[in-house]
């Protein structure tokens, strides 16, 4: 099992290159970046979590040019978005910057990606309509696959459609980087087990994380997939201890990340602690 490292990427957090060759020096085996471009004044979609909007959202740097310059400062420390918000962009103008990053990292991306959560934020982005996000989501993935793969690409979905095009660079990686769906509700753990590369649920969102685990693999086999070739990236938000990463370890787990957790989302002091506290920890994955 591998170990993560995750980051709010605010303008208050250790810079990006500096972040990134500590987590790399301590171990780690990625750095994942979250993505909300803009965060609306109105307050009519409620914080998933309850309570007011921690301020750190207000402050997120633009996940892309973040890992650049992780990856210019390490070289081998893989490159995760954790998550993007792959709808909320221009799909050529995106997978090209990813493409980019793949080529410019040696092939070291990850594409962690959701519907999200704020509807005012997506609306002010997107035409696509709301209520059918995990649908376009699962198209805008799709897309990105051909565009990636294809010699003269082209798609035609139900909401997204192009003839031919030429699109170059293709990722280093032969077939693009792996696209891992951060999903807790059961529609969203449906498409996650039905075309995700990868399933990304949080810990503390589940009940019990033995019989969630259970239960996306019996649907990865519904659709005709092999649960082994699906891998699952848990984050952890609880208290992170050598029994829980045993734990999740011993149930299959392929990769944990971990962070200094929503309290601690504006103290940027707590994070060199925290990567030497989990650095002691990997040597017993």
């Amino acid at each position: 099992m591998h170990l993560g490292f995750t980051s709010m990427n605010t303008v208050l957090d250790p810079a990006p290159a500096t972040l990134a060759g500590m987590v790399e020096q301590a171990g780690f085996e990625s750095l994942w970046y979250g993505e909300h471009s803009h965060i609306p004044v109105s307050r009519q979609t409620p914080y998933p979590a309850g309570g007011e909007l921690p301020e750190p959202y207000k402050k997120m740097m633009d996940p892309y040019v973040s890992l650049m310059a992780a990856a210019a400062a390490t070289r081998t420390l893989k490159l995760g978005t954790g998550i993007a918000l792959l709808m909320e962009r221009d799909l050529f103008s995106q997978a090209k910057t990813i493409a980019t990053l793949d080529r410019l990292s040696g092939g070291r991306v990850i594409v962690g990606t959701g519907v999200g959560w704020n509807e005012e934020e997506f609306n002010n982005i997107s035409q696509q309509p709301w209520k059918k996000r995990y649908s376009v989501l699962r198209e805008t993935v799709a897309a990105t696959r051909t565009l990636f793969t294809d010699d003269e690409p082209e798609y035609h979905g139900d909401y997204l459609d192009f003839d031919p095009v030429w699109f170059e660079p293709k990722p280093l990686q032969p077939h693009g980087p792996k696209f891992l769906f951060g999903a807790m509700g059961p529609l969203g753990v449906r498409h996650a087990a039905q075309w995700a590369d990868g399933w990304m649920p949080v810990d503390v969102a589940m009940p019990d994380v033995a019989a969630g685990i259970a239960d996306f693999r019996r649907q990865v086999r519904e659709f005709d997939r092999n649960p082994d070739d699906v891998e699952i990236t848990l984050v952890v938000m609880g208290e992170v201890t050598e029994d829980v990463l045993k734990r999740y370890r011993d149930l299959g787990v392929h990769r944990v990340n971990v962070g200094v957790g929503m309290e601690n989302w504006d103290r940027p002091e707590v994070i060199e602690p925290m990567i030497a506290l989990c650095s002691r920890l990997i040597d017993v994955l």
